[in-house]
């Protein structure tokens, strides 16, 4: 089984716990316009990231992405 990754949930997950970009930027050491990065899928976080992020959103890492399962 394949997993791919679709459209990004980060904003979602950032209303979800009551924070801003800037909040999480701040809070990961990276400039805001990474996270917009991330949210806007012109990048993929890389599984540390994603981590750390889903701890700060208090989520689980799948939840960050929408996940597409294929055979």
């Amino acid at each position: 089984m394949k997993i791919e990754l679709g459209r990004c949930l980060l904003e979602q997950r950032l209303i979800d716990c009551g924070m801003t970009k800037e909040q999480l930027a701040q809070a990961l050491l990276v400039r805001p316009e990474r996270i917009d990065d991330y949210m806007e899928n012109k990048r993929v976080m890389p599984l540390k990231t994603a981590i750390s992020i889903a701890d700060s959103v208090k989520c689980d890492v799948r939840e960050l992405y929408e996940l597409q399962t294929k055979l």
